[in-house]
């Protein structure tokens, strides 16, 4: 997995970088957005994430990339036996995106490769665990679908459904967020 990441951001950069004076990189725009996370074995909690879309001329037309950052917390304090859990995720990854035109609204489905940062601390001193804690790295694939709305202007609206591959740890997320496009 540790090699896995130098690679990604290779090929990145080299489907990215101009192949002399005629390559464009566009930002087409930034997004922002709430989820609602499904891990397995835990129930739903929410999450915030935050990424960029980027276009360039090396790219089929109706294509992107998407620098993401995504982020979850969920936290538990359980009375009258005084044990506290949290578990967190902080994922850095990219997806491909592919935009289907249509006259109302913009339909798009991606694909993608991201590093979580998985953390789980316990806390339950009556039972003899005096703060245990377990960190890991895992890369894991991940798909997407949504939907884009015209609000305003330059801002949009969106609605997605986002699976992040990660045996043991499988994601699904719906993601609802605002898109701002320059």
């Amino acid at each position: 997995m540790r090699n896995s990441l130098p690679l990604l951001a290779l090929c990145l950069a080299s489907l990215l970088a101009p192949a002399g004076a005629r390559a464009a990189v566009t930002f087409a725009g930034i997004d922002g957005f709430s989820s609602t996370v499904m891990q397995e074995g835990q129930s739903s909690f929410s999450g915030l994430g935050l990424r960029t879309r980027i276009t360039s001329d090396r790219l089929m037309t109706g294509f992107s990339i998407m620098p993401t950052v995504e982020w979850w917390r969920s936290s538990a304090n359980i009375q009258p036996f005084n044990i506290r859990t949290s578990r967190n995720d902080a994922a850095l990854g990219a997806d491909l995106r592919y935009d289907i035109h249509t006259k109302s609204m913009k339909p798009y489905v991606g694909v993608g490769f991201f590093a979580h940062f998985l953390s789980t601390s316990v806390d339950a001193p009556q039972l003899g665990l005096d703060h245990a804690s377990d960190a890991l790295i895992k890369g894991g694939l991940a798909a997407l679908g949504g939907v884009q709305f015209g609000l305003a202007g330059k801002v949009d609206n969106f609605l997605e459904l986002k699976y992040h591959h990660l045996p043991g740890y499988r994601q699904v997320k719906l993601n609802w967020g605002l898109a701002y496009n320059f």
